[in-house]
């Protein structure tokens, strides 16, 4: 003990002293810097000497960051420091029950950056908090992989628009009540990127930034436990490099893996990070977290070194971009999603499980798995939060647990399998016309592509569509986090099946479900005779009702059972200061379904629908139309 509050003191001591120089040369006092450093440095001394202890370097390369975050601070603009002094003040702010997301290509709905700035007005109408805007950096066409090929992360897409442009949009986002996401691409970049054009010239710095070997010796030695991502574009997780050495790319080949066991790349990205921060970004989508860090003899996922590498990012954000939150995507086993959400690590998260699962229970009319995974595994820790959604630009994988699914008598892969079929409407029967992605026809396993209004049935029955749709976005908005919609669904958007025609495109289905502006569908949105219409109205009252609900802020949520497998319910109870819960029902049934009043027993007998403003009795029992949702404001006896 006494070994360690030595070293701690001595790499104090060498850091202060790192920062008093840079003072001499220029950098200024800050006492608000300073109290965070005193704060927060023992947390970041310990997460940067688990990670590079072992280096004689580590306390020179602890130093660097720290006069790195300094200098940052010092160029964030008083309006940011302002925004991190009150969220200080109110760090729950992102788990308001007034939080609405949306997320779009910056390019497909709105051409540019100028064009998302003249959207504003509508994202106030619609009810936006929060805007997620797609990979917008300089990545090389036609390699971008959808802009998650960075080759510059602190310029623009020229197609978008310029950093100056961001930061202004960022800036008018704010003063309308509107976050600002994008996504960190920090597990590779483009070997378009400075760094990987140095590296392939042989130059050892940069060599150093990326897993690079001379021949196949350590490839085929990491090969042995790590699986294939993209079977189609490569096999295994390395590609030969024009000079004859092998380079990882976990992803696609152009997307080369940056080495995280050298300290120079965790500067080198953190320093990427603060700039976006000081762009005016509040939230930081962590792209592919299961990924990266590497370890031989392991599968190279989920290591946890990768939580620790998450920690010390968020501990230098504490330094330099205090109010900057991080939302991880993990679309791994359910217990892996939830080890990355922390205060300390990332304090939003993607849904998956629950995603997929609303999908699940559309297709078998039985809630059996999604109310299990509400009853499990929904509830996580103080000062974070799910991000909930029905679609996002990604296809839709079946992320639940096996031995979840085993509980309930359901074969895993079998079961896959089935969705699989249904939802490229190879089952008789079916509503859903998705498109499959990454097919595999002799095991049957692929991912769903394809918008909400198609999957939901839009072009079989758009009456009963429009009831699906509802109906699945009733949960997001209900089960307590950041619901987000992928924009256009609100309207109804359609496949778009003139995708392959696209350069670049034609090779992965999930184009089809990021259609351009769908203009004409927006022009109906105010008409509730149409489909557009009635969509758009359902989700607006959803908005509506859940921002005067202070009982839907927050994530807690108590399960509660029907004893009906078509009937999902849970309770949302608030901070539990008024007497009041939220009891919500949705009926994922093609039929009508009959509560009968001894369900309720535990609640007084008078109850309201906050949707539709309804008073019911419960102790006479409640019937559910197929596919009507309820949102109850009941009160326990």
């Amino acid at each position: 003990m006494q070994e360690y509050v030595n070293e701690d003191e001595e790499a104090r001591r060498q850091v202060l002293s790192a920062v008093a120089r840079e003072r001499e040369l220029g950098l200024r006092p800050d006492p608000d810097f300073d109290r965070r450093l005193d704060e927060h440095f023992p947390t970041l001394r310990s997460l940067f000497h688990s990670l590079y202890g072992a280096r004689r370097d580590w306390l020179d390369q602890l130093a660097a960051l720290v006069v790195q975050s300094a200098r940052s601070w010092q160029e964030r603009s008083p309006e940011l420091k302002a925004l991190d002094a009150g969220r200080e003040q109110e760090p729950d702010w992102f788990q308001s029950n007034r939080m609405l997301g949306g997320v779009c290509y910056v390019d497909r709905y709105a051409e540019s950056l100028e064009g998302v700035r003249a959207r504003i007005p509508y994202f106030k109408e619609l009810g936006l908090t929060y805007l997620h805007l797609m990979p917008l950096f300089l990545a090389p066409e036609p390699h971008s992989d959808g802009g998650y090929a960075v080759s510059s992360y602190r310029q623009v897409n020229p197609k978008l628009g310029t950093m100056e442009q961001l930061r202004g949009l960022a800036a008018e986002l704010k003063a309308n009540g509107i976050s600002l996401v994008v996504d960190f691409i920090f597990n590779h970049t483009s070997d378009e990127h400075e760094w990987a054009r140095k590296a392939a010239t042989g130059d050892p710095e940069f060599s150093d930034y990326y897993w690079i070997f001379p021949d196949r010796t350590m490839p085929d030695a990491f090969e042995a436990n790590v699986r294939e991502i993209f079977p189609e574009n490569h096999p295994g997780s390395f590609i030969r490099m024009d000079d004859g050495r092998w380079v990882w790319a976990t992803f696609h080949t152009y997307q080369w893996d940056l080495n995280y066991s050298n300290p120079e790349v965790f500067r080198a990205m953190a320093g990427e990070m603060l700039f976006l921060a000081n762009q005016g970004v509040d939230i930081l989508r962590m792209d592919a977290v299961a990924f990266i860090w590497k370890q031989l003899g392991t599968p190279c996922e989920n290591l946890p070194q990768a939580h620790t590498l998450l920690r010390a990012f968020n501990a230098v954000c504490r330094l330099a971009a205090p109010s900057l939150l991080f939302k991880s995507e993990a679309i791994v086993h359910p217990d892996e999603v939830a080890l990355y959400i922390d205060p300390a690590e990332c304090q939003l998260s993607y849904n998956p499980l629950q995603m997929a699962l609303i999908w699940e229970s559309l297709a078998t009319r039985d809630v059996s798995l999604l109310s299990q995974a509400l009853e499990r595994r929904h509830n996580i820790p103080d000062g974070t939060a799910w991000v909930n959604y029905v679609r996002s630009h990604d296809d839709i994988g079946w992320t639940f647990a096996d031995e979840d699914a085993a509980e309930l008598g359901i074969n895993g892969f079998d079961h896959r399998r089935f969705l699989n079929s249904f939802y490229v409407n190879r089952f008789p029967g079916s509503f859903a016309r998705g498109v499959p992605f990454q097919d595999n026809p002799k095991t049957g396993d692929c991912r769903i592509s394809g918008t909400t209004a198609s999957l939901c049935g839009m072009e079989v029955d758009p009456s009963q569509a429009v009831e699906r749709i509802l109906l699945a976005h009733s949960v997001p908005f209900s089960t307590g986090g950041v619901p987000l919609l992928y924009l256009g669904d609100e309207v109804g958007q359609l496949n778009d099946y003139s995708y392959a025609s696209e350069p670049g495109h034609g090779e992965d289905s999930r184009w089809v479900h990021r259609p351009h502006f769908p203009a004409e569908q927006y022009a109906r949105r105010l008409d509730p005779a149409t489909p557009e219409g009635a969509i758009y109205a359902g989700l607006r009252r959803m908005v509506e009702v859940r921002a005067g609900t202070p009982e839907l802020a927050g994530t807690t949520l108590v399960d509660f059972a029907t004893n009906n497998r078509s009937v999902l319910a849970y309770q949302r109870p608030g901070d539990g200061e008024g007497p009041a819960t939220i009891l919500a029902l949705a009926n994922f049934s093609d039929s009508p379904q009959a509560l009968p009043g001894e369900t309720f027993g535990g609640f007084s007998p008078a109850a309201v629908d906050l949707l539709s403003e309804a008073a019911l009795h419960l102790h006479d029992g409640v019937t559910l139309l197929p596919r009507q949702y309820l949102w109850l404001r009941v009160t326990p006896q």
